[in-house]
């Protein structure tokens, strides 16, 4: 891996936690709420499919990439008879800037944080990447938190596309990833559970697995199964590389260092280990070089069960 490449996925720690306050907080919650969207996969699926459109259920099964069919089309279509795609927009936002609002009331620091990023995800690649386009294809806010979370959003989607990529590259996405991690750093039955899969579809997927030679048969990640999810981090953080290329080390460091306490503040939001994988934000200034930020999932980010 790049230095810039390393670099880039240590500047993936200090934007995840900006944007994933939308799936943890209260406030997002309570104005997902506020339009009809009671249930948290309501809101789920509604809000980060919203900028698609009035999206159908199979689009959403392929471009997540590893929640089972079902859970998906419980919410889709049927959620846009009820709200419209603009409503959802709008809560989802107005959701995420009250959370960042609470945490970081320091305004000015989150306006430069909101400008600087904004201009990195105005730069994103999005040749097949399409949630990554479509939410940059969003109206910039005006206003500096409902700005920041949205620059946030669209490049840890920009990320998230080139994920799916490199997953379906090396053979592993959908639920096998997910199967596949669980031998790594994630809880089997958390995750299972969360993305919707029956007892039964995981047993077959981890024979599959074990037949592939990507699990042994004690189900644990064999050395094949663990060169093929590095392969697949590997190209995410290659295909992450784009918006960013053409800093120098003094912008990226500038960068971070505008990040890192909005980062901190909204790591409070959720548990570590978490559920979704996301590693500990870097800290700039005590790790210049990002030495401690893990180029690839590790069993010490391990959820306890």
């Amino acid at each position: 891996m790049s230095e810039l490449e390393h670099h880039v996925r240590a500047l993936w720690t200090l934007f995840e936690p900006i944007h994933a306050v939308t799936y943890f907080s209260p406030e997002a919650r309570e104005a997902f709420a506020d339009i009809g969207l009671t249930r948290y996969w309501d809101g789920y699926f509604a809000g980060r499919a919203a900028p698609l459109g009035a999206v159908i259920a199979a689009p959403v099964v392929a471009i997540f990439s590893g929640f089972a069919p079902f859970l998906v089309e419980r919410v889709l279509p049927a959620v846009w008879s009820t709200v419209t795609v603009d409503r959802v927009l709008d809560a989802r936002s107005r959701g995420a800037a009250a959370t960042l609002r609470n945490l970081m009331p320091d305004e000015g620091s989150v306006t430069e944080a909101a400008d600087v990023l904004a201009q990195v995800a105005a730069r994103v690649d999005t040749i097949g990447r399409p949630l990554a386009a479509a939410n940059r294809a969003l109206t910039v806010e005006s206003d500096p938190y409902r700005r920041l979370w949205q620059a946030a959003a669209t490049l840890r989607e920009h990320r998230g596309d080139g994920h799916v990529m490199a997953l379906v590259e090396g053979g592993i996405a959908g639920i096998s990833t997910l199967v596949l991690r669980s031998a790594v750093d994630l809880d089997a039955m958390s995750v299972r559970k969360s993305r919707g899969w029956t007892e039964e579809e995981w047993a077959v997927e981890v024979e599959e697995l074990m037949t592939r030679g990507l699990l042994t048969v004690q189900g644990e990640i064999s050395e094949n199964g663990r060169a093929a999810v590095d392969c697949a981090e590997n190209m995410t953080n290659q295909l992450a590389v784009g918006p960013w290329r053409g800093l120098n080390d003094d912008e990226i460091a500038g960068i971070a260092r505008t990040l890192a306490p909005i980062a901190r503040a909204c790591q409070t939001v959720f548990p570590f280990p978490n559920p979704i994988g996301m590693p500990r934000p870097w800290d700039p200034d005590l790790d210049p070089n990002a030495s401690a930020v893990p180029t690839s999932p590790r069993a010490s980010e391990m959820i306890p069960l």
